[in-house]
Protein backbone atom coordinates (compact mmCIF):
# COMPACT_ATOMS: atom_id res chain seq x y z
CA UNK A 1 0.00 0.00 0.00
CA UNK A 2 1.59 3.37 -1.05
CA UNK A 3 0.29 7.14 0.04
CA UNK A 4 -0.02 9.78 -2.78
CA UNK A 5 -0.41 13.31 -1.46
CA UNK A 6 -2.39 15.69 -3.88
CA UNK A 7 -2.85 19.34 -3.60
CA UNK A 8 -6.60 19.09 -5.35
CA UNK A 9 -10.29 18.87 -3.98
CA UNK A 10 -11.45 15.91 -3.49
CA UNK A 11 -13.90 16.08 -6.54
CA UNK A 12 -11.11 16.35 -8.45
CA UNK A 13 -9.62 13.35 -7.61
CA UNK A 14 -9.82 9.49 -8.95
CA UNK A 15 -10.45 6.51 -7.07
CA UNK A 16 -12.11 3.29 -6.92
CA UNK A 17 -13.78 4.37 -3.63
CA UNK A 18 -13.85 7.47 -1.12
CA UNK A 19 -13.91 7.36 3.08
CA UNK A 20 -15.85 10.11 4.34
CA UNK A 21 -15.73 10.52 8.16
CA UNK A 22 -18.93 11.86 10.40
CA UNK A 23 -18.30 13.66 13.91
CA UNK A 24 -20.62 13.01 16.17
CA UNK A 25 -23.50 12.71 14.35
CA UNK A 26 -22.77 15.76 12.31
CA UNK A 27 -24.13 15.22 8.75
CA UNK A 28 -23.83 18.59 7.28
CA UNK A 29 -19.87 18.03 6.70
CA UNK A 30 -19.32 19.56 3.10
CA UNK A 31 -18.07 16.21 1.97
CA UNK A 32 -21.16 14.38 3.27
CA UNK A 33 -23.49 14.26 0.01
CA UNK A 34 -25.39 11.06 0.46
CA UNK A 35 -28.15 12.15 3.55
CA UNK A 36 -30.84 10.85 1.58
CA UNK A 37 -29.35 7.24 1.63
CA UNK A 38 -28.86 7.20 5.11
CA UNK A 39 -32.63 7.25 6.78
CA UNK A 40 -33.56 3.73 4.33
CA UNK A 41 -30.33 2.17 5.12
CA UNK A 42 -30.98 3.18 9.19
CA UNK A 43 -28.04 4.82 9.58
CA UNK A 44 -28.08 6.81 12.42
CA UNK A 45 -24.04 8.12 12.74
CA UNK A 46 -23.42 6.27 15.96
CA UNK A 47 -20.09 5.96 16.73
CA UNK A 48 -17.98 3.39 15.21
CA UNK A 49 -21.38 2.47 12.98
CA UNK A 50 -20.12 2.49 9.09
CA UNK A 51 -22.50 2.46 6.23
CA UNK A 52 -21.13 1.58 1.97
CA UNK A 53 -23.32 2.80 -0.55
CA UNK A 54 -21.92 1.08 -3.41
CA UNK A 55 -23.39 3.58 -6.67
CA UNK A 56 -21.74 5.80 -4.55
CA UNK A 57 -18.76 3.89 -3.78
CA UNK A 58 -18.41 5.73 -0.44
CA UNK A 59 -18.26 4.58 2.71
CA UNK A 60 -19.16 6.58 5.52
CA UNK A 61 -17.26 6.27 9.29
CA UNK A 62 -19.17 7.52 12.05
CA UNK A 63 -16.76 9.18 15.05
CA UNK A 64 -16.70 10.32 18.47
CA UNK A 65 -14.51 13.84 17.59
CA UNK A 66 -11.56 15.03 15.28
CA UNK A 67 -8.62 14.10 17.62
CA UNK A 68 -5.74 11.58 16.22
CA UNK A 69 -6.38 8.41 17.90
CA UNK A 70 -10.55 8.25 16.98
CA UNK A 71 -8.77 9.02 12.87
CA UNK A 72 -6.48 6.77 13.49
CA UNK A 73 -9.22 4.10 14.61
CA UNK A 74 -11.38 5.04 11.69
CA UNK A 75 -8.87 4.54 9.34
CA UNK A 76 -8.19 1.21 10.53
CA UNK A 77 -11.84 0.26 10.44
CA UNK A 78 -12.25 1.45 6.73
CA UNK A 79 -9.12 -0.53 5.79
CA UNK A 80 -10.45 -3.51 7.31
CA UNK A 81 -14.21 -3.55 5.45
CA UNK A 82 -12.30 -2.04 1.98
CA UNK A 83 -9.83 -5.13 2.00
CA UNK A 84 -12.36 -7.14 1.44
CA UNK A 85 -13.49 -5.56 -1.47
CA UNK A 86 -12.02 -5.36 -5.67
CA UNK A 87 -10.99 -1.61 -5.03
CA UNK A 88 -7.60 -0.73 -5.48
CA UNK A 89 -7.56 3.16 -4.95
CA UNK A 90 -8.88 4.81 -1.83
CA UNK A 91 -9.50 8.54 -1.53
CA UNK A 92 -9.97 10.34 1.61
CA UNK A 93 -9.78 14.17 2.58
CA UNK A 94 -7.23 15.61 4.90
CA UNK A 95 -9.22 15.38 8.76
CA UNK A 96 -6.69 17.59 10.14
CA UNK A 97 -8.95 19.70 12.48
CA UNK A 98 -9.54 23.72 12.25
CA UNK A 99 -6.25 24.49 13.83
CA UNK A 100 -4.29 21.90 12.03
CA UNK A 101 -3.04 19.10 14.01
CA UNK A 102 0.14 17.51 12.30
CA UNK A 103 -0.79 14.03 14.59
CA UNK A 104 -4.05 13.40 12.41
CA UNK A 105 -2.38 13.37 9.63
CA UNK A 106 0.13 10.91 11.17
CA UNK A 107 -2.83 9.18 12.20
CA UNK A 108 -4.36 8.82 8.72
CA UNK A 109 -1.25 6.81 7.65
CA UNK A 110 -1.03 5.09 11.00
CA UNK A 111 -4.69 3.76 10.93
CA UNK A 112 -4.80 2.27 7.27
CA UNK A 113 -1.67 0.11 7.85
CA UNK A 114 -1.94 -0.79 11.31
CA UNK A 115 -5.37 -2.01 10.71
CA UNK A 116 -4.49 -3.87 7.48
CA UNK A 117 -1.77 -6.04 9.42
CA UNK A 118 -3.08 -9.51 10.15
CA UNK A 119 -0.52 -12.29 11.56
CA UNK A 120 -1.33 -14.65 9.03
CA UNK A 121 1.58 -16.55 8.16
CA UNK A 122 0.46 -19.51 9.35
CA UNK A 123 -2.56 -19.74 7.51
CA UNK A 124 -3.05 -21.80 4.37
CA UNK A 125 -5.89 -18.81 3.06
CA UNK A 126 -4.31 -15.86 3.05
CA UNK A 127 -6.72 -12.88 2.72
CA UNK A 128 -5.02 -10.50 0.72
CA UNK A 129 -5.92 -7.07 0.28
CA UNK A 130 -6.48 -5.98 -3.41
CA UNK A 131 -5.83 -1.76 -1.98
CA UNK A 132 -2.63 -1.06 -3.58
CA UNK A 133 -2.86 3.26 -3.29
CA UNK A 134 -4.35 5.38 -0.53
CA UNK A 135 -4.55 9.22 -2.27
CA UNK A 136 -5.34 11.85 0.55
CA UNK A 137 -6.62 15.21 -0.57
CA UNK A 138 -5.16 18.80 0.65
CA UNK A 139 -8.61 20.30 -0.15
CA UNK A 140 -9.25 21.69 3.29
CA UNK A 141 -5.98 23.39 3.79
CA UNK A 142 -4.63 23.96 -0.04
CA UNK A 143 -3.18 27.65 -0.38
CA UNK A 144 -3.39 28.08 3.35
CA UNK A 145 0.14 28.83 5.62
CA UNK A 146 0.35 24.57 5.90
CA UNK A 147 2.52 23.70 3.35
CA UNK A 148 2.06 20.42 0.99
CA UNK A 149 5.65 20.08 2.13
CA UNK A 150 5.01 19.68 6.13
CA UNK A 151 1.43 17.94 5.25
CA UNK A 152 3.87 14.90 3.03
CA UNK A 153 6.56 15.08 5.54
CA UNK A 154 4.13 14.30 8.72
CA UNK A 155 2.35 11.68 5.98
CA UNK A 156 5.93 9.88 5.59
CA UNK A 157 6.38 10.34 9.42
CA UNK A 158 2.88 8.25 9.81
CA UNK A 159 3.92 5.37 7.49
CA UNK A 160 7.52 4.90 8.95
CA UNK A 161 5.98 4.57 12.63
CA UNK A 162 3.45 2.08 11.31
CA UNK A 163 5.52 0.14 9.27
CA UNK A 164 7.71 0.12 12.72
CA UNK A 165 4.76 -1.22 14.72
CA UNK A 166 4.04 -3.70 11.97
CA UNK A 167 7.30 -5.25 12.64
CA UNK A 168 7.62 -5.40 16.22
CA UNK A 169 4.36 -6.99 15.76
CA UNK A 170 5.54 -9.41 13.59
CA UNK A 171 8.76 -10.59 15.74
CA UNK A 172 6.12 -10.77 18.76
CA UNK A 173 3.27 -12.73 16.76
CA UNK A 174 6.40 -15.73 16.22
CA UNK A 175 5.76 -19.18 17.28
CA UNK A 176 8.25 -20.16 20.24
CA UNK A 177 10.41 -22.90 18.17
CA UNK A 178 10.59 -20.32 15.74
CA UNK A 179 11.49 -17.64 17.16
CA UNK A 180 14.36 -18.35 19.78
CA UNK A 181 17.20 -16.42 21.32
CA UNK A 182 19.11 -17.45 18.22
CA UNK A 183 16.73 -16.30 15.68
CA UNK A 184 16.39 -13.12 17.73
CA UNK A 185 20.02 -12.37 16.91
CA UNK A 186 19.45 -13.00 13.41
CA UNK A 187 16.43 -10.80 13.19
CA UNK A 188 18.87 -7.73 14.94
CA UNK A 189 21.26 -9.01 12.14
CA UNK A 190 19.46 -8.20 9.58
CA UNK A 191 17.63 -5.00 11.42
CA UNK A 192 21.47 -3.67 11.30
CA UNK A 193 22.55 -4.36 7.94
CA UNK A 194 19.32 -2.36 6.50
CA UNK A 195 19.36 0.27 9.07
CA UNK A 196 23.23 1.12 9.53
CA UNK A 197 23.05 0.14 12.99
CA UNK A 198 25.93 -2.09 14.95
CA UNK A 199 25.52 -4.79 16.15
CA UNK A 200 26.81 -7.09 18.90
CA UNK A 201 25.34 -10.65 19.64
CA UNK A 202 27.05 -12.32 22.97
CA UNK A 203 26.33 -15.75 24.48
CA UNK A 204 27.06 -17.42 27.59
CA UNK A 205 30.67 -17.01 28.14
CA UNK A 206 30.47 -13.40 27.80
CA UNK A 207 27.73 -13.09 30.59
CA UNK A 208 29.95 -15.55 32.57
CA UNK A 209 32.86 -13.47 32.28
CA UNK A 210 30.81 -9.87 32.66
CA UNK A 211 29.05 -11.57 36.19
CA UNK A 212 25.64 -11.61 34.44
CA UNK A 213 24.36 -14.60 36.59
CA UNK A 214 20.95 -13.54 37.16
CA UNK A 215 20.42 -13.64 33.11
CA UNK A 216 22.46 -16.78 33.08
CA UNK A 217 19.97 -18.73 35.24
CA UNK A 218 17.24 -17.75 33.52
CA UNK A 219 18.46 -19.81 30.34
CA UNK A 220 19.86 -22.64 31.80
CA UNK A 221 16.99 -25.14 31.26
CA UNK A 222 16.46 -24.57 27.76
CA UNK A 223 18.07 -25.90 24.95
CA UNK A 224 18.08 -23.04 22.84
CA UNK A 225 20.95 -20.75 23.89
CA UNK A 226 20.67 -17.44 25.43
CA UNK A 227 21.38 -14.07 23.71
CA UNK A 228 22.51 -10.79 24.93
CA UNK A 229 22.12 -8.16 21.82
CA UNK A 230 23.38 -5.02 21.37
CA UNK A 231 22.19 -2.93 18.75
CA UNK A 232 24.19 0.97 18.37
CA UNK A 233 22.64 3.41 16.21
CA UNK A 234 25.75 6.48 16.08
CA UNK A 235 25.02 10.30 14.00
CA UNK A 236 27.60 12.50 14.08
CA UNK A 237 27.24 15.40 16.99
CA UNK A 238 24.28 12.97 18.97
CA UNK A 239 22.58 15.49 21.19
CA UNK A 240 22.19 12.41 23.99
CA UNK A 241 22.94 8.75 24.31
CA UNK A 242 19.76 6.94 24.94
CA UNK A 243 19.87 3.31 26.05
CA UNK A 244 16.50 1.19 25.53
CA UNK A 245 16.25 -2.18 26.91
CA UNK A 246 13.85 -4.93 26.38
CA UNK A 247 13.06 -8.29 28.00
CA UNK A 248 13.45 -10.93 25.40
CA UNK A 249 11.72 -13.68 26.96
CA UNK A 250 10.84 -15.82 23.88
CA UNK A 251 8.94 -18.42 25.86
CA UNK A 252 7.88 -18.11 29.19
CA UNK A 253 6.46 -22.01 30.57
CA UNK A 254 7.53 -19.88 34.45
CA UNK A 255 10.03 -22.54 34.93
CA UNK A 256 9.96 -24.80 37.99
CA UNK A 257 7.27 -22.68 39.64
CA UNK A 258 5.10 -23.87 36.50
CA UNK A 259 2.30 -21.79 34.99
CA UNK A 260 -1.09 -22.84 34.72
CA UNK A 261 -1.66 -24.77 31.37
CA UNK A 262 -4.37 -21.49 30.19
CA UNK A 263 -1.48 -18.99 31.51
CA UNK A 264 0.91 -20.57 29.14
CA UNK A 265 -1.13 -19.50 25.92
CA UNK A 266 0.30 -16.15 25.01
CA UNK A 267 3.71 -16.47 26.39
CA UNK A 268 5.47 -16.19 23.23
CA UNK A 269 4.28 -12.81 23.81
CA UNK A 270 7.01 -12.42 26.86
CA UNK A 271 9.54 -11.27 24.24
CA UNK A 272 7.39 -8.30 23.14
CA UNK A 273 9.59 -5.91 24.88
CA UNK A 274 12.62 -6.89 22.99
CA UNK A 275 10.40 -6.73 20.02
CA UNK A 276 9.86 -2.53 20.83
CA UNK A 277 13.18 -2.56 21.01
CA UNK A 278 13.95 -3.81 17.56
CA UNK A 279 11.45 -1.39 16.20
CA UNK A 280 12.47 1.44 17.67
CA UNK A 281 16.28 0.99 16.61
CA UNK A 282 14.55 0.03 12.87
CA UNK A 283 13.32 3.82 12.62
CA UNK A 284 15.77 6.09 14.51
CA UNK A 285 17.57 6.46 11.38
CA UNK A 286 14.56 6.94 9.17
CA UNK A 287 13.52 9.71 11.34
CA UNK A 288 16.97 11.53 11.50
CA UNK A 289 16.88 11.57 15.29
CA UNK A 290 20.47 12.98 16.51
CA UNK A 291 20.56 10.86 19.08
CA UNK A 292 23.17 8.07 20.17
CA UNK A 293 20.64 5.34 20.97
CA UNK A 294 21.86 1.87 22.17
CA UNK A 295 18.57 -0.96 21.81
CA UNK A 296 19.92 -3.89 24.64
CA UNK A 297 17.82 -6.95 24.52
CA UNK A 298 17.95 -9.88 26.70
CA UNK A 299 16.78 -13.29 24.65
CA UNK A 300 16.27 -16.52 26.94
CA UNK A 301 13.50 -19.11 26.97
CA UNK A 302 12.68 -20.24 30.75
CA UNK A 303 11.97 -23.57 30.56
CA UNK A 304 12.28 -26.24 33.38
CA UNK A 305 15.04 -29.05 32.68
CA UNK A 306 17.43 -30.68 34.81
CA UNK A 307 19.67 -27.57 34.35
CA UNK A 308 17.16 -24.98 35.34
CA UNK A 309 17.20 -22.45 38.25
CA UNK A 310 15.57 -23.17 41.36
CA UNK A 311 13.53 -21.16 44.14
CA UNK A 312 15.93 -20.77 46.91
CA UNK A 313 18.58 -20.18 44.66
CA UNK A 314 20.99 -17.46 45.33
CA UNK A 315 21.70 -15.31 42.42
CA UNK A 316 24.69 -12.56 41.89
CA UNK A 317 24.00 -9.59 39.49
CA UNK A 318 26.58 -7.96 37.15
CA UNK A 319 26.42 -4.83 39.91
CA UNK A 320 27.54 -7.47 42.12
CA UNK A 321 23.56 -7.12 44.37
CA UNK A 322 22.68 -10.93 45.33
CA UNK A 323 19.19 -12.31 44.74
CA UNK A 324 16.72 -14.38 46.59
CA UNK A 325 14.79 -16.50 43.93
CA UNK A 326 11.50 -17.11 45.45
CA UNK A 327 9.70 -17.76 41.82
CA UNK A 328 11.12 -18.77 38.91
CA UNK A 329 8.27 -17.27 36.69
CA UNK A 330 9.20 -14.18 37.74
CA UNK A 331 12.11 -14.33 35.51
CA UNK A 332 12.31 -11.13 33.46
CA UNK A 333 13.54 -8.81 36.20
CA UNK A 334 16.42 -10.90 36.26
CA UNK A 335 17.15 -10.94 32.61
CA UNK A 336 16.64 -7.13 32.96
CA UNK A 337 18.55 -6.46 35.98
CA UNK A 338 22.01 -7.63 34.43
CA UNK A 339 20.91 -5.76 31.17
CA UNK A 340 20.03 -2.47 32.97
CA UNK A 341 23.82 -2.91 34.58
CA UNK A 342 25.23 -3.79 31.28
CA UNK A 343 23.16 -0.41 29.88
CA UNK A 344 24.71 1.77 32.34
CA UNK A 345 28.41 0.88 31.62
CA UNK A 346 27.66 3.63 28.13
CA UNK A 347 26.83 5.90 30.28
CA UNK A 348 23.93 7.07 28.97
CA UNK A 349 21.54 10.26 29.75
CA UNK A 350 18.02 8.34 29.59
CA UNK A 351 17.71 4.76 30.23
CA UNK A 352 14.07 3.26 29.05
CA UNK A 353 13.06 -0.26 29.72
CA UNK A 354 10.16 -2.26 28.17
CA UNK A 355 8.64 -5.56 29.41
CA UNK A 356 5.72 -7.08 29.54
CA UNK A 357 6.58 -7.39 33.33
CA UNK A 358 3.79 -8.30 35.46
CA UNK A 359 0.01 -9.65 35.02
CA UNK A 360 -0.46 -7.36 38.04
CA UNK A 361 -0.14 -4.80 35.65
CA UNK A 362 -2.56 -5.52 33.87
CA UNK A 363 -5.04 -6.10 36.77
CA UNK A 364 -3.95 -2.58 37.81
CA UNK A 365 -4.82 -0.90 34.48
CA UNK A 366 -6.19 -2.96 32.50
CA UNK A 367 -6.16 -4.90 28.72
CA UNK A 368 -4.67 -1.31 26.53
CA UNK A 369 -2.93 0.75 29.59
CA UNK A 370 0.91 0.96 30.04
CA UNK A 371 2.20 1.30 33.58
CA UNK A 372 4.68 4.16 33.72
CA UNK A 373 7.21 3.82 37.04
CA UNK A 374 10.54 5.95 37.64
CA UNK A 375 12.19 8.49 40.20
CA UNK A 376 11.97 11.33 37.94
CA UNK A 377 8.66 12.85 37.77
CA UNK A 378 9.45 14.61 34.85
CA UNK A 379 10.54 12.20 32.86
CA UNK A 380 7.46 10.18 33.27
CA UNK A 381 5.37 12.87 32.16
CA UNK A 382 6.92 13.32 29.53
CA UNK A 383 7.10 10.19 28.69
CA UNK A 384 3.26 10.02 29.50
CA UNK A 385 1.98 13.25 27.27
CA UNK A 386 4.29 11.01 24.36
CA UNK A 387 2.51 8.37 24.42
CA UNK A 388 -0.88 10.53 24.45
CA UNK A 389 0.13 12.07 21.48
CA UNK A 390 1.02 8.85 19.79
CA UNK A 391 -1.75 7.10 20.24
CA UNK A 392 -0.98 4.62 23.32
CA UNK A 393 -2.33 4.84 26.71
CA UNK A 394 -0.52 5.15 29.65
CA UNK A 395 -0.38 5.63 33.51
CA UNK A 396 1.75 6.68 36.48
CA UNK A 397 2.01 3.77 38.90
CA UNK A 398 3.75 5.49 41.59
CA UNK A 399 6.59 4.35 43.87
CA UNK A 400 6.55 4.91 47.85
CA UNK A 401 8.95 4.56 50.64
CA UNK A 402 6.89 1.78 52.05
CA UNK A 403 7.12 -0.98 49.32
CA UNK A 404 10.85 -0.96 48.95
CA UNK A 405 10.67 -3.34 52.47
CA UNK A 406 8.80 -5.95 50.79
CA UNK A 407 11.51 -7.29 48.67
CA UNK A 408 14.15 -7.62 51.50
CA UNK A 409 15.15 -11.09 51.91
CA UNK A 410 17.00 -12.20 54.97
CA UNK A 411 19.43 -13.93 52.87
CA UNK A 412 20.61 -12.08 50.11
CA UNK A 413 20.40 -8.67 49.32
CA UNK A 414 17.43 -8.31 47.75
CA UNK A 415 14.48 -11.08 46.73
CA UNK A 416 12.95 -11.78 43.43
CA UNK A 417 9.49 -11.42 44.47
CA UNK A 418 7.27 -9.27 46.94
CA UNK A 419 6.30 -10.61 50.23
CA UNK A 420 3.15 -9.15 49.08
CA UNK A 421 0.55 -10.24 47.26
CA UNK A 422 -0.53 -6.43 46.23
CA UNK A 423 1.29 -3.71 44.37
CA UNK A 424 3.16 -5.79 42.29
CA UNK A 425 3.90 -4.19 39.27
CA UNK A 426 5.57 -1.48 41.69
CA UNK A 427 7.79 -3.70 43.57
CA UNK A 428 9.08 -5.47 40.29
CA UNK A 429 9.62 -1.83 39.24
CA UNK A 430 11.52 -1.50 42.37
CA UNK A 431 13.18 -4.63 42.10
CA UNK A 432 14.47 -3.12 38.20
CA UNK A 433 15.74 -0.15 40.47
CA UNK A 434 18.11 -2.06 42.61
CA UNK A 435 20.33 -2.31 39.39
CA UNK A 436 20.23 1.41 38.71
CA UNK A 437 23.36 3.40 40.20
CA UNK A 438 22.20 5.95 42.20
CA UNK A 439 23.48 8.25 39.81
CA UNK A 440 20.80 7.40 37.18
CA UNK A 441 18.00 7.13 38.89
CA UNK A 442 16.25 10.34 37.83
CA UNK A 443 17.31 8.76 34.23
CA UNK A 444 15.31 5.86 34.01
CA UNK A 445 11.76 5.19 33.46
CA UNK A 446 10.43 1.32 33.81
CA UNK A 447 7.75 0.82 31.09
CA UNK A 448 5.61 -2.04 31.96
CA UNK A 449 3.70 -3.31 28.45
CA UNK A 450 2.02 -6.37 29.48
CA UNK A 451 -1.23 -5.12 29.20
CA UNK A 452 -1.18 -3.66 26.34
CA UNK A 453 1.11 -5.66 24.30
CA UNK A 454 -0.45 -8.97 23.32
CA UNK A 455 -4.35 -8.98 23.23
CA UNK A 456 -6.70 -11.73 22.16
CA UNK A 457 -9.31 -9.43 19.92
CA UNK A 458 -9.71 -6.62 17.86
CA UNK A 459 -8.99 -3.14 19.44
CA UNK A 460 -8.72 0.11 17.98
CA UNK A 461 -6.04 0.14 15.35
CA UNK A 462 -4.78 -3.38 17.04
CA UNK A 463 -5.67 -6.49 15.45
CA UNK A 464 -5.96 -10.01 17.42
CA UNK A 465 -2.47 -10.50 18.80
CA UNK A 466 0.68 -8.51 19.14
CA UNK A 467 0.07 -4.68 18.54
CA UNK A 468 3.78 -3.22 18.82
CA UNK A 469 3.24 -1.25 22.30
CA UNK A 470 5.85 1.11 23.15
CA UNK A 471 7.53 1.88 19.45
CA UNK A 472 4.89 5.11 18.82
CA UNK A 473 5.50 6.73 22.09
CA UNK A 474 9.08 6.19 22.49
CA UNK A 475 9.45 8.01 18.77
CA UNK A 476 7.36 10.66 19.88
CA UNK A 477 9.39 10.67 23.33
CA UNK A 478 12.63 11.55 21.10
CA UNK A 479 11.21 13.94 18.93
CA UNK A 480 9.91 15.77 21.54
CA UNK A 481 12.90 15.20 23.42
CA UNK A 482 15.06 17.15 20.81
CA UNK A 483 12.94 20.08 21.10
CA UNK A 484 15.08 21.10 24.34
CA UNK A 485 17.92 21.42 21.36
Amino acid sequence: MEFELLDKKIGEISADCEVVFMVGKNLKHKWVKDLEYFKPLNFKAEVEETVFIPDRKKLYIAIDSMEHDSIRTACAQAIRILKKTNFKSVKIGLYAGKEFATDNIRAIAEGFILGEYIFDKYKSNKIKSSIKKIVVSTEEYSGKTISVKIIKKELKTGEILAHAVNFTREIANQPPDDMTPIQMGEVAKKLAKENDLQCRIYGEEFLKKNGMNAFLAVGRGSIHPLRLIHLTYKPKNAKNRIAIVGKGITYDSGGLSLKPTSSMITMKSDKSGASAVFGIMSIVKKLNLPFEVHGIVGAAENMIGGNAYKPDDILTAKNGKTIEVKNTDAEGRLVLADCLCYAQDFDPDYILDFATLTGACVVALGEYTVGVMGFDEKLKKEIMRAASASGELSADLPFNKYLPKLLKSKIADVSNLSSSNYGGAITAGLFLSEFIKKENKEKWAHLDIAGPAYVEKEWGCNSYGASGAGVKMAARWMENLLKKF
